[in-house]
């Protein structure tokens, strides 16, 4: 059985969130940071030997703050990003133990998962090496010019939206990172194209948002209220029924 390791990326500067007090991936939601809720997606599953949370160098003293406690309960390891998500990502890669050999990475904003999704994408990427959850595009897209009028529409046939986790055989997301030091792609899955190897897509939901404004909060309140309901046996975190989240 092949043994993975979870990166969630939440090293990024939240420019669009706007809120003075909080980046996107340490919101409040439900009652609980947008990272745990992602987090415990993959804590709670015995084929997940390790997680790992990567987050801006500038944010770490407070997060440990914060949440010390959580990472220490939950086995997580913490790293430090970089300047661009290619950087952060390999530095969580980096923190993996030698024993993994199938890496997940997931947006740490992006809270509302079933673990039915993680399961087809999971089992996608430990079969051919390279695997995403994704959506096909469904709307009309616009090409709009610099005066904000519409340039053309795009054909969207073949379309799809990439979504996380993406998953990935070590060894070949290594190779990824290797040959493409200073890279600025904004997903894994463009580095693996690039060496040519095929990555499999496996049909995500709408529900699997990623929050990036404030008003995705409360979209993403009602899709976690959507998601099937894990059977729970006992408290995820040690401050499950306090206030330490509100």
């Amino acid at each position: 059985m092949p043994t993975f390791g979870v990166i969630l990326a939440a090293a990024g500067q939240s420019s669009r969130f706007q809120d003075a007090n909080y980046k996107k991936p340490f919101a409040p939601l439900a009652g609980r940071p947008v990272w745990l809720h992602s987090a415990e997606r993959f804590t709670d599953r015995p084929d997940v030997k390790q997680v790992v949370i990567v987050v801006a160098p500038d944010d770490r003293a407070a997060f440990v703050e914060k949440f010390g406690a959580n990472l220490a309960f939950m086995g997580i390891t913490l790293a430090e990003g970089g300047a661009q998500r290619a950087d952060s990502v390999r530095r969580g890669l980096e923190k993996l133990s030698p024993e993994i050999d199938v890496v997940a990475i997931h947006d740490a904003a992006r809270p509302c998962l079933a673990a039915a999704w993680i399961d087809k994408v999971f089992a996608a990427g430990a079969r051919t090496g390279a695997a995403i959850l994704a959506t096909p595009v469904v709307a009309t897209l616009k090409r709009v010019a610099a005066d904000q009028t519409i340039s053309g529409t795009v054909d969207r046939t073949g379309l799809w939206e990439a979504q996380t986790p993406q998953v990935f055989s070590r060894a070949l997301l290594e190779k990824a990172f290797a040959t493409a030091p200073g890279s600025q792609a904004t997903d894994e899955s463009s580095l693996v194209e690039a060496l040519g190897h095929p990555v499999t897509v496996v049909p995500g939901s709408p529900l699997n948002i990623k929050i990036t404004s404030r008003e995705d909060l409360r979209m993403a309140e009602k899709c976690l209220e959507a998601l099937p309901k894990p059977k729970l046996t006992g408290p995820h975190h040690p401050f499950g029924d306090d206030d330490r989240w509100r």
